[in-house]
């Protein structure tokens, strides 16, 4: 995709200039210039090049409802008017937030009736810390202060959301918070699959309870898992994973985080992943899809006997500015009710995910795929040299190829390392679908001849 025009070359210079986007490799960007996206209409991103670019990723896993619906710039505009700003600080409280609050909790797990609201899915993970060990303090339990993570897991960019992540290129730039370790992910695909997936699944989460073992039950605060891993590579976990994962925190007492920020408003054709895979978490951090990414918004929801501690324990010396924002509550309180309204979640469950997953895991017998995957509204496709032994290409880079690819060729698929991943809008169509694969399956081609040239 070349530069044709002088407004895209002066933004990508006023850019080079002035703007430092996140996890960029400056000077390679500054070398080729931003790609600049100027609008978008339900799941297309028409960029300053006049070019349409299906998004098979829903900008970041968030625009659920898809791009150009004026209920919510309405809703923000209306609220706005009315109160554009208000914090929940000093014992004050505003409608929008309290009843965003509610209806958030009448679609989480029963018993789970508290909402404490930040500004994105990072700032919900860093509550998460602060109020598992605040909780296990107030219950005269001060040293329960260890969290265990995943390796490959991911839970946001700030200090704390970084360290409970399972990424060691960030671990490298800032290194982790004291109190946080992490285990083996469930990821068969990536193992040495001598294993079956289900007794995978088992090792997986026995993991867990052999780092409970090695570290002493009474200094663990929780554990905390996204339901489907998301940045880390659309890991979907063996079905007998969160099964035995759920029976060892019931028998060791540890509280249990389920990170909904990706899994959360509909993504698996469910409100949230804890109830597609029926575990009880104690807290879901939520943010992303609560707001269909119109305006940033976070959130940890709370099951009630974590409240009634908390309600023993003083202040609790935490929250943001932007705590419950009223134009943002606003927004999701819309945003939930088109979700409602449009019965998506059902058009999901019943209609366009089982066709999703039908096309996508036949992308499984192109030369370059080792296996593909879905569920619900995710997918991913593992880039390989041999299918049957699983190697990859030399140099590790074949995913960006192939993600350079599907931009120059209309659609945006993520590349994580060499594994290519979707999470389109939930509305997508079942001949958007189609044409979301027949363009995958041309920039895998193009990839592969690539790759094969090397």
């Amino acid at each position: 995709m070349t530069t044709q025009n002088s407004q895209t070359a002066q933004l990508q210079d006023l850019g080079r200039e002035h703007l430092l986007p996140p996890f960029t490799d400056y000077q390679q960007l500054n070398a080729k210039g931003a790609r600049i996206i100027k609008q978008a209409k339900g799941v297309y991103l028409w960029d300053t090049e006049g070019n349409k670019i299906l998004d098979g990723m829903a900008g970041l896993w968030c625009v659920n409802v898809g791009y150009g619906r004026k209920e919510l710039a309405e809703a923000a505009y209306k609220q706005m008017l009315e109160l554009p700003y208000y914090n929940l600080f000093f014992q004050t409280a505003h409608p929008p937030a309290i009843e965003l609050a509610k209806a958030i909790t009448e679609l989480a797990p029963e018993g789970m009736n508290h909402v404490f609201f930040t500004g994105s899915g990072s700032e919900s993970n860093d509550t998460v810390v602060r109020m598992v060990r605040h909780y296990w303090a107030t219950k005269g339990q001060p040293n329960k202060q260890i969290i265990i993570g995943r390796n490959n897991g991911y839970h946001g960019s700030t200090v704390a959301g970084a360290s409970l992540s399972g990424m060691p290129a960030m671990h490298k730039q800032g290194g982790v918070l004291p109190g946080i370790v992490h285990i083996e992910q469930p990821y068969w695909y990536g193992s040495d699959r001598t294993k079956s997936p289900e007794e995978f699944g088992i090792w997986a989460a026995e993991q867990l309870e052999l780092k409970i073992q090695e570290i002493g039950v009474e200094k663990i605060a929780a554990f905390i898992a996204e339901p489907i891993q998301g940045a880390g590579g659309v890991i979907i976990p063996p079905t007998t994973y969160w099964p035995k994962v759920r029976e060892i925190l019931n028998k060791y007492d540890i509280l249990f985080v389920a990170d909904e920020v990706i899994c959360g408003f509909g993504r698996t054709g469910e409100w949230f992943g804890s109830q597609y895979y029926g575990i009880q978490p104690d807290l879901m951090p939520i943010a992303k899809g609560l707001t269909s990414g119109y305006l940033p918004m976070g959130g940890v929801i709370v099951r009630d006997e974590i409240v009634e501690v908390l309600n023993q324990g003083g202040e609790f010396y935490h929250g943001y500015t932007y705590s419950g924002h009223p134009a943002s509550a606003a927004v999701a309180l819309e945003n939930i009710n088109i979700l409602k309204n449009e019965n998506i979640l059902d058009l999901v469950k019943r209609d366009t995910a089982p066709y999703l997953l039908e096309k996508w895991t036949q992308l499984a017998d192109h030369p370059l795929v080792g296996e593909a995957r879905a569920l619900g509204m995710v997918g991913a496709l593992e880039l390989v040299k041999d299918k049957q032994t699983a190697e990859r290409f030399a140099g590790g880079n074949t995913g960006m190829m192939c993600r350079e690819h599907c931009f120059n060729n209309g659609l945006v698929m993520r590349a994580v390392g060499d594994t290519m991943i979707i999470a389109p809008p939930l509305v997508i169509t079942k001949t958007e679908v189609d044409e979301l694969i027949e363009k995958a399956v041309k920039c895998l081609d193009l990839t592969w001849q690539d790759a094969k040239a090397k």
